[in-house]
């Protein structure tokens, strides 16, 4: 459930599912795409409700892409996480990501195509996607490098682990760590409008990135299908 709140020049999208760590699964996905693509907020944060920012993709979805017909396939969901992502970052808005608890997998990556990422004392970040046989394919082997460098990108993704905040911080994962997220995108929003969006266009301004995640998303579908049951079977774990 995507849910969404003005405050003035600020709209806060908030993941609402708590009870799930605000994972997501396809309708989520597309709504909170939905959500973001109709704002015409200067600035947007996002959150999640409770105490995670969002564990990424839902894992009953995940597990059952190739068999429930209501699902998309491997391919199609890592395509719509990525387009989801996409809208993000070429949103006309500031998206300010608000990492506030745990952020995993296609949190992360959410995270990753927001303009800014601050995070609380409390957040920790993860990409555990190594541990169950995938990874993460919402444009997170594009954006992730090109955030934090190569050496961190690598050894983050392919050890599975889970930093705290201060981790985060030192690289560049995060820009600031912060007691309320809400007060730095509020602070943006008292901005000049127009220069933020200019300023955001002129940053985000680079070539495009249509092959590396078409491949992200093939790769995604290849070890989806090989390790599908194992991935069900941590459903229970």
């Amino acid at each position: 459930m995507i849910r969404t709140t003005d405050d003035g020049d600020l709209r806060v999208v908030t993941i609402d599912r708590p009870g799930r760590r605000n994972a997501l699964r396809p309708t989520d996905l597309e709504a909170l795409g939905d959500t973001v693509e109709a704002t015409d907020a200067p600035v947007v944060l996002l959150r999640g409700s409770g105490a995670a920012f969002c564990a990424g993709a839902d894992l009953d979805s995940v597990a059952s892409l190739d068999s429930d017909a209501d699902l998309p396939d491997p391919e199609a969901f890592a395509r719509l996480g990525q387009r989801v992502a996409n809208t993000i970052e070429a949103s006309d808005s500031v998206v300010v990501a608000g990492i506030d608890g745990a952020a995993r997998g296609g949190g992360v990556e959410l995270a990753l195509a927001c303009d800014v990422r601050v995070a609380t004392s409390r957040a920790t970040l993860g990409e555990p996607g190594v541990r169950l046989g995938l990874f993460g394919a919402w444009g997170g082997t594009v954006r992730l490098p090109r955030i934090v460098g190569e050496g961190h990108a690598l050894e983050f993704s392919l050890s599975g682990r889970v930093v705290d905040a201060d981790e985060a911080l030192r690289m560049g994962l995060v820009s600031r760590i912060v007691d309320d997220p809400r007060e730095v995108a509020a602070s943006m929003a008292d901005n000049d409008h127009q220069s933020l969006r200019i300023i955001k266009k002129r940053l985000r301004d680079r070539g495009p990135d249509d092959e590396q995640f078409e491949d992200e998303a093939a790769g995604f579908a290849e070890l989806h299908r090989a390790n599908v049951d194992d991935i069900a079977a941590s459903r229970e774990e």
